[in-house]
């Protein structure tokens, strides 16, 4: 355990460069190690507005849907990421000018939330459940499968690394997630938020190069897939108008045999829940 002392002591290894808070007079850019980058660190104005009239028109249909402007920043940093692929500062201002909402307020929940990404994302985003009982069943062995084979033994494939150029196509977003919510069902992983179930290495080896050469392979359960991008605009509440093309994009079979089994085990043998019985709230002490 160390201690602190009131008076700094040198250490073994003296820093090669010391710094101090800049007077007033300094010129900034001049001592910056690249003057070219360094031009926009005394700007003081607003994020550019990098977005066009259709997510303009978006973005006032989400807020129409709340009472409070501020309510629709879940749904607004959705369509930032439909439109970049990502939370980027621009995004972030986007969504402050349009709320009432401060910078800060809006990147506290951006980077509160895992499904906000602050880094480009690839076409598609390969989320492995590495939680207990998917860990204990396959789970992190897929992840590392997925990371040498996305990268390479010598340089594995980070979580929310991508293999690819971001956005371009069979780009590839790799994270390992928590829980994905599906525990009977495991190991499983998502592909733009689509279950893939009963997962091993070999079978998601397969995924990702299908995803890779262009293909979209059809999900366990859930929707057709889509790309990153597209399930955004879906997660910001975004669908087309047409009924069959709506049909086509969200519907798919939403439940497994694995699921069901317990309901139908109670069914088959009579089994039922007791009646829920109304118990009085009891009586809290007046102050």
């Amino acid at each position: 355990m160390t201690h602190p002392t009131e008076v700094p002591e040198p250490g073994p290894r003296d820093a090669e460069t010391t710094h101090m808070a800049a007077a007033g007079d300094t010129d900034v850019v001049g001592i910056a190690p690249d003057p070219a980058l360094a031009e926009g660190i005394l700007a003081d104005g607003p994020a550019a507005d990098i977005f066009d009239a259709g997510t303009e028109q978006r973005a006032q249909e989400i807020i129409a849907r709340y009472p409070v402007a501020r309510s629709a920043l879940l749904p607004m940093l959705h369509l930032v990421q439909s439109v970049q692929g990502y939370v980027s500062q621009e995004g972030i201002a986007f969504c402050a000018r349009r709320l009432d909402l401060s910078d800060a307020e809006v990147s506290a929940v951006a980077t509160f939330y895992t499904m906000y990404k602050r880094r480009p994302c690839g076409e598609h985003l390969v989320s492995v459940c590495t939680n207990t009982l998917c860990a204990a069943l396959g789970g992190d062995e897929i992840y590392r499968k997925l990371q040498t084979h996305l990268g390479s033994a010598e340089k594995p494939l980070g979580h929310e690394e991508t293999a690819g150029t971001p956005g371009e196509p069979g780009s590839i977003t790799l994270e390992h997630a928590e829980c994905l919510a599906a525990c009977d069902l495991g190991p499983v992983l998502q592909v733009n938020y689509e279950y893939f179930d009963n997962q091993t290495p070999e079978k998601a080896v397969a995924l990702v190069d299908a995803l890779q050469a262009g293909k979209k392979p059809g999900p366990t359960r859930g929707a057709p897939l889509s790309d990153f991008k597209g399930a955004e605009l879906q997660l910001a509440g975004f669908f087309p108008e047409d009924e069959a093309t709506y049909r086509a994009d969200v519907d798919g079979p939403s439940q497994a045999v694995e699921t069901l089994r317990g309901a139908q085990l109670a069914a088959d043998r009579g089994w039922t829940a007791p009646g829920a019985q109304d118990v009085p709230l009891p009586e809290l002490e007046k102050k």
